[in-house]
């Protein structure tokens, strides 16, 4: 009886294999969760950090409003896709000024060192926010509301969106538009990382503002997978909601890790929180998102929370 003739076992070629991903805002909260799951699809992944961060192998420290030095990283790195992370992304940040040269004219320096490459990527993700939608008057918001603004970093997003627009004959430009998000690591004057290291210390008490607002909260580990699948598929041109589809009050939170913790904390609101112009309510839809790059599975908010307190 003859033996039977087997075919040598091939591993599955990754998405990334031999392909180099460049991260701007790499040692950001962001970038770390990004950069593990883009090395896990396969890709060499390069990265941007201020100048001063202590860059390390494949990292490159520059500041994006330095166009010729953007220009030099784009040259030597020659990223097969983009992911443009840097930013100043807190809304309460206090110079305006500094907002709109980094997240616009520095986005702008970005775009043009790309489309002069001898070989241009195959797709480039600017990460916008879904803050540009403000208060929008619908249950949920789709890719299709029309922008409303209502504070500096979101009206600096919205700019950054438009001058993309100018590259995209050029680039396959894709816009993603979060909605908020957390997980280990976040820095603490952003609102969930502030709650649960209140309720870590076991502090009696917090100072926070609205407790009626209420937002579309994702764990990040879920955005970085929401953005390495928009680049396999690069739907160049569009934007996409990233986001879980259910919104949670301030109040609901607390609720949530006073059952881990074991005890209630005493919230004080403060009027220097409450701001004239905050968004209420923000919940999105991720239909367009799913429709491309198939169905996310979200991590439920409870496990986010929970991870945090953990750590």
């Amino acid at each position: 009886m003859q033996g039977l003739v087997t075919e040598p076992y091939a591993a599955p070629v990754r998405e990334g294999e031999g392909k180099r991903a460049l991260v701007t805002g790499l040692r950001g909260f962001t970038g770390h969760y990004l950069a593990r799951e883009l090395a896990e699809a396969g890709y060499r992944v390069f990265g941007t950090v201020l100048p001063g961060q202590q860059s390390a192998a494949d990292m490159f420290e520059v500041d994006l409003c330095d166009r010729a030095a953007v220009a030099a990283v784009a040259e030597q790195v020659q990223p097969d896709v983009v992911v443009h992370l840097a930013a100043i992304s807190f809304v309460g940040h206090a110079d305006a000024a500094q907002m709109y040269q980094v997240n616009v004219a520095g986005t702008r320096n970005l775009l043009e060192a790309l489309a002069g490459l001898r070989r241009r990527p195959s797709a480039v993700l600017l990460a916008s926010s879904a803050n540009i939608y403000g208060n929008a008057r619908v249950a949920r918001i789709d890719e299709g509301v029309e922008p409303a603004p209502a504070n500096d970093y979101a009206v600096s997003k919205l700019a950054m969106e438009y001058m993309a627009r100018l590259w995209m004959d050029r680039l396959p430009v894709i816009i993603a538009r979060p909605f908020n998000y957390s997980g280990r690591g976040q820095a603490e004057h952003f609102l969930l990382p502030k709650i649960v290291a209140h309720f870590r210390r076991r502090a009696p008490r917090i100072e926070l503002g609205n407790l009626a607002i209420a937002r579309d909260f994702s764990d990040v580990r879920t955005v970085a997978q929401a953005y390495r699948r928009l680049l396999a598929a690069s739907p160049a041109g569009e934007a996409f909601n990233i986001c879980s589809g259910r919104s949670h009050s301030i109040a609901d939170v607390i609720d949530t890790l006073g059952d881990m913790a074991g005890y209630r904390i005493e919230v004080d609101v403060n009027p220097a929180f409450v701001r004239a112009n905050d968004v209420l309510r923000l919940e999105g839809s991720n239909d367009k998102l799913a429709s491309v790059i198939g169905a996310l599975e979200p991590i439920p908010l409870a496990e986010t929370l929970r991870w945090m307190y953990q750590a």
